[in-house]
């Protein structure tokens, strides 16, 4: 397993660190895991038929070609 080390790094974000892991019963170097292994996995891909439906109650008493045409305007 490999080791890594990191230089400067600020006492506050240290002792923020500190505190998560302890809220978790955690060390720092497990909770430092962590959050890197969230950072970068992979997710799975979206569908884009999974957004189909979102924010349409924002939209539902706008008139879509008005909309457009005030944007439009805007932009001038």
């Amino acid at each position: 397993m490999a080791t890594l080390n990191i230089k400067n790094l600020p006492d506050k974000l240290y002792k923020k660190l500190q505190r998560r892991a302890k809220a978790k019963n955690l060390s720092v170097a497990q909770e430092v895991t962590q959050i890197l292994s969230a950072a970068i996995e992979e997710g799975e891909p979206e569908s884009i038929l999974a957004l189909r439906g979102l924010g349409k109650d924002l939209w539902k008493e706008v008139d879509p070609a008005a909309h457009i045409e005030n944007e439009r305007r805007s932009w001038d």
